[in-house]
């Protein structure tokens, strides 16, 4: 991490005491609701908090500090960085407008992209120039897809000129610029700013020189994956915006640079013998041929690979458990007890990425693995967090030298903004096949089997306001209608007002994603393994598996839990844990819970056990021992449930003392 993201903090903290002012929100966000309880439970709950942490947690208000480039509109605020991190970062701000800000609030998006550019002396329009150098160029990215999104034409010509001032600034750098020995453009890889990223060498065993990653010659002079298809990106895209402003000329200049990017790429980084892209090349010819996530992902995005090479990497990239590492496998000096801050470690915006190219490639099996790993991930935690142990998915934020300590374990921030948009990306690119075009809007689905007919309502794109229906599974588009009347998938920049669109889908994938021997297509619980019509028994539920919020989180920083981790941050009102208990019938019956948890403190706590939201009455957890590594349990008996998946909450409520670690819970009905 940069010493500018940890004084960050400090300015985050200054921003909240001075108070947030939020504008140009949506009136009616978009809702997501499926017609399998269990999905409604995992996407539509993931995608419900995806939003607010958009649209709310982390729109801040307008601040006039920002506005160097004097083209951001004092009536709208912008979005920061995330929890623990204030506003802007380049890579931030693009990520963020090109994953979600630029469809679901445009006027937010154009000023959060406003917010990381200033001018030059000269008063020529410029990304800022900042001590992350190397991350400049994917404004040009994001700013192209804001205008595809919106058709803002004001906004396509000031970006131009903002995209062409930078990218001639960077040709001309010293440090991050462009080798012409390669054909490559030097500097760090696009999201590692921290010497965990990388191998030794560039690093050493010790990171003895610094933490970030740029103070490192290795780095500084070395050539990677990422950063170079981010380049490549930029020039098609200032290409794009060329033409669109009457500029062939110009066009072909950029799109020349472009060619010639993309064929040294392939030429310095593709593997034959892994069948994948390798991560570095360093100043003397090295390669490194290890796994990149966002470097694999921007290979297929922006079509660097070809059909192919796409292929190989989807066939032969190595996914953690818990989604694609951002790099992988771990260093010498890591392991899977102590993963790098940036190595072998799940980071949701490479998730995102990753997600963006399945669903590109038609990888519906994939995608939809992907897509639940980081619904699960923040369901789990109480929202989107900064980093995640790729093994056990708990909260970890990876270890990293800090100053003078080697292997320092760093924290993992909450609320982070760019985990959330990747999810929201995951649904509107994905799932529903978001692709935007000069004339309209297509869809392209990739509905999986499992997850049940599912609608998107009250999406805006541009002056429309859309209903969008899936229906049967698959990635092959059977009917589609507009308004009740069968249509091509896809509706034109121009339609304004309210319309429905219903796509039918078929062709799915057979398979058995969670491996519990009940095929996708008739499993309740097509991402999740268990023995009820494909869900978890009720009789063993790991609260690691809740539904955790309000600051609840996963940890493993006791011993004797069960399962892969505990829960804890049951300290203030408002935080729970919920259990879905999959039943074999729907009819009522009455039993008992048990719960095994932890309570080192004095006395005995309280808590509030729920039905579906209905409160049942105030329990007791007794002190089990004055260590916080021994665990008890407590039965509540005569609990009346109905349905066939009741919820069952245990919350911090008003009059509660709370304060306790979660284990597990089990229900047994008489």
């Amino acid at each position: 991490m940069s010493l500018r993201r940890r004084i960050a903090r400090v300015l985050v903290a200054l921003t909240t005491v001075c108070g947030v002012v939020t504008g140009a929100s949506p009136a009616t966000p978009p809702s997501l609701t499926f017609a399998n309880p269990h999905s409604q439970g995992l996407f539509g709950a993931a995608y419900a908090a995806a939003l607010d942490n958009l649209l709310r947690v982390n729109t801040v208000g307008y601040d006039a500090h920002y506005n160097t480039s004097g083209l951001m509109d004092p009536a709208t605020g912008m979005v920061r960085a995330g929890g623990g991190y204030a506003q802007p970062w380049t890579r931030d701000a693009s990520i963020n407008s090109w994953n979600a800000t630029s469809l679901l609030s445009p006027a937010l998006a154009r000023n959060t992209l406003w917010a990381v550019v200033d001018k030059d002396p000269a008063g020529a329009l410029r990304v800022q120039q900042d001590d992350q150098q190397w991350d400049q160029v994917i404004w040009l990215t994001a700013a192209w897809h804001h205008y595809l999104v919106t058709g803002d034409q004001q906004f396509l010509g000031d970006a131009y000129r903002t995209a062409k001032n930078t990218l001639a600034i960077r040709e001309r750098a010293g440090t991050a610029g462009f080798n012409a020995a390669y054909g490559l453009f030097t500097g760090a890889s696009f999201f590692n700013d921290g010497i965990a990223g990388y191998p030794a060498p560039p690093a050493d065993a010790t990171e003895s020189i610094s933490t970030g990653s740029m103070p490192w010659p290795g780095i500084a002079s070395g050539m990677y994956l990422s950063t170079n298809e981010v380049y490549y990106a930029a020039y098609v895209n200032a290409a794009n915006m060329a033409d669109r402003l009457g500029q062939p000329q110009e066009a072909a200049s950029h799109r020349a640079k472009a060619f010639a990017l993309k064929a040294a790429i392939n030429r310095y980084f593709w593997n034959p013998a892994t069948g994948l892209y390798n991560y570095q090349l360093l100043a003397d010819g090295t390669p490194g041929a290890h796994q990149e996530g966002t470097g694999l992902a921007f290979a297929i995005l922006f079509g660097i690979a070809n059909p192919a090479q796409a292929r190989s990497i989807l066939a032969k990239a190595r996914v953690m458990t818990w989604g694609m590492p951002d790099t992988y496998p771990h260093w010498d000096r890591y392991s899977e007890a102590q993963p790098g801050r940036h190595n072998a470690i799940v980071w949701p915006l490479v998730q995102g990425l990753w997600a963006k190219a399945q669903a590109l490639q038609g990888d519906q099996r994939g995608f939809a693995a992907e897509t639940a790993r980081l619904a699960k991930l923040a369901n789990n935690n109480s929202g989107f967090w900064e980093i995640y142990n790729g093994t056990t998915g708990v909260v970890d934020g990876g270890w990293q030298r800090l100053g003078d300590t080697v292997k320092f374990h760093w924290g993992s921030e909450p609320d982070q903004t760019w985990s959330a948009t990747a999810f929201l990306d995951m649904v509107h690119t994905g799932l529903f096949g978001l692709r935007y075009g000069d004339r309209g809007l297509s869809f392209a689905p990739n509905l999986p089997a499992g997850w049940g007919d599912v609608t998107l309502r009250d999406l805006r794109y541009r002056d429309a306001d859309l209903t969008i229906t899936l229906r049967g599974a698959g990635t092959r588009i059977r009917s589609v209608t507009v308004d009740g009347r069968p249509s091509r998938a896809e509706i034109p920049a121009t339609l304004e007002g309210a319309h429905t669109v219903e796509i039918t889908l078929t062709g799915a994938a057979g398979g058995d994603r969670d491996g519990d021997g009940v095929p996708d297509a008739g499993d309740r619980c097509a991402d999740t393994a268990g023995t009820v019509s494909g869900c978890p028994a009720p009789a063993h539920l790991e609260a690691e598996d809740a539904h955790n919020t309000g600051g609840v989180k996963t940890n493993v920083n006791h011993t004797g839990y069960s399962g892969r981790a505990f829960v804890d941050g049951l300290w203030a009102q408002g935080a729970a844990s919920s259990f879905t208990l999959h039943r074999a019938s729907e009819g009522q019956g009455s039993g008992a819970i048990t719960v095994r948890y932890a309570n080192a403190n004095s006395d005995a706590r309280t808590m509030t056990l729920s039905v579906d939201g209905r409160v049942v009455r105030q329990v007791s957890f007794p002190k089990v021992s004055g260590s916080w590594d021994d665990w008890g349990t407590v039965t509540f008996d005569n609990v009346v449930l109905s349905g066939r998946d009741p919820v069952v909450t245990l919350s911090f409520g008003a009059g509660d003392t709370g304060s306790i670690n979660l284990d597990r819970l089990g229900y047994g009905e008489s």
